[in-house]
């Protein structure tokens, strides 16, 4: 997206449809937060231009995300598409989606005879798809916030498919969340992928989320750390009735997809998990030395 190039291109093969999917979610499938910032924005600001400038194009298709909505216990039970975030993102893929979306809307002022549909996609997870989310949950000893169970929904990689078809093929609708049905818990998730799980302070996750960040196993950020702890959720009512597209996978559904594909936990991870349990009370007390030690324990599970 960044290669001038691409506005030639959409002129010469008179491309009528662009369908925008290059929001990288994860830093390190680019390698590192500035690439990926450049791709989200600088990309998504080229391929606005080619846009503007190609006379044959007619519909622009964004896959968007939920994450635009933030994390915070002040959000409501479900977002809306005309609700903005409690808590805007700061840092990451939620704050690049939020300038993606500002930039599509400047487009749409400039070309309103361009058809636009943007998808605020629930978290995809399924056997094939890696992103944060999926790392996370396929962790051998997986950190949750102490106290909290958020509620998440998913949508299961073939569906994220099928609805961008359905966004491509169909009419134009504007912005649209797209889910499964239903929710899960994040302790009914762990428990579907049957991994030992290690509570944290929520002031100690952002240290153990370092850690594990180092260790090139997962990403995470502070607005990972948020969803983790308050979750999010996503009204469907204009995916049903204006986008026209049902989901084959519900939450739960998407999710045990995702978590029949997992490898097994490594051997042993259960008596480090055992292990932890008196770090785990000092931590909880507030203690300095409990965070250092349940630190020390994901310094040596990933070095």
């Amino acid at each position: 997206m960044r290669n001038p190039m691409i506005g030639r291109i959409m002129n010469q093969a008179q491309v009528d449809t662009v369908v925008h999917m290059n929001v990288i979610a994860t830093p390190k499938d680019t390698g590192g937060r500035v690439t990926q910032k450049e791709i989200n924005v600088i990309g998504t600001m080229q391929l606005l231009a080619a846009c503007q400038k190609a006379s044959t194009v007619e519909r622009l298709v964004v896959k968007s995300s939920a994450a635009v909505y933030g994390s915070s216990p002040r959000d409501p039970a479900m977002f809306a598409e005309d609700m903005n975030a409690k808590s805007t993102p700061r840092t990451g893929f939620g704050k690049d989606s939020i300038e993606v979306e500002g930039y599509v809307r400047g487009f749409s002022r400039r070309r309103p005879d361009v058809e636009i549909t943007m998808l605020r996609l629930a978290n995809v997870v399924g056997p094939q798809i890696r992103t944060a989310v999926t790392d996370y949950f396929g962790l051998a000893l997986i950190p949750v916030p102490l106290g909290y169970d958020a509620r998440m929904q998913f949508l299961h990689e073939d569906d994220a498919v099928a609805a961008l078809v359905t966004a491509t093929t169909g009419p134009s609708v504007g912005i649209v969340n797209v889910a499964g049905e239903g929710f899960l818990t994040l302790l009914q998730c762990l428990a579907i992928v049957r991994r030992p799980v290690l509570p944290v302070p929520l002031m100690t996750a952002g240290v153990i989320g370092n850690i594990v960040k180092r260790s090139g196993l997962a990403d995470f950020s502070p607005d990972q750390v948020a969803f983790l702890a308050f979750g999010r959720g996503l009204d469907t009512t204009r995916m049903h009735k204006v986008l026209s597209f049902e989901p084959r996978y519900t939450t739960r559904a998407a999710f045990e997809s995702f978590a029949r594909g997992l490898r097994p936990v490594v051997p042993g991870v259960e008596e480090v998990g055992d292990a932890v349990s008196g770090a785990v009370s000092g931590a909880v007390s507030g203690a300095e030395s409990g965070a250092a030690a349940v630190a020390r324990v994901f310094e040596r599970l990933y070095p």
